[in-house]
């Protein structure tokens, strides 16, 4: 049973710093990119970053480019996310994702592009 499970989240004040965990299970992780997205409350799926299967490539939103970093770890079957500079507006759900297909990288938020969700992490940037 493929599981994701984000932690890390929390409250924070503006221009602080969280690093965010999805643990995977079930499936092998390796082989797959990544990505994270997010949902602000009332608002639509942002896609936030996602990372190669190897982690050597990386991408990033507008929004956060810059001020967060992706990276995982295969061996310990986890990707992090690394949020610095925290905003007001980055005040959200954030989801972990898994690809539907290996060797795609997702940058989009559809959600037919992924089959596998975590539950989410909530981040509360507020002063």
């Amino acid at each position: 049973e493929v599981q994701l499970v984000e932690s890390g989240g929390g409250l924070v004040q503006p221009g602080g710093s969280l690093r965010l965990s999805c643990a995977a299970s079930g499936f092998t992780f390796s082989i797959y990119a990544m990505s994270w997205v997010r949902q602000a409350p009332g608002k639509g799926l942002e896609w936030v970053s996602a990372i190669n299967s190897g982690g050597s490539s990386t991408w990033y939103a507008d929004s956060v480019k810059g001020r967060f970093t992706i990276s995982r770890d295969n061996a310990k079957n986890t990707l992090y996310l690394q949020l610095n500079n925290l905003r007001l507006e980055d005040t959200a759900t954030y989801y972990c994702a898994k690809p539907a297909h290996t060797l795609v990288v997702e940058t989009t938020a559809r959600k037919d592009k992924y089959n596998y969700w975590g539950p989410g992490t909530q981040v509360t940037v507020s002063s």
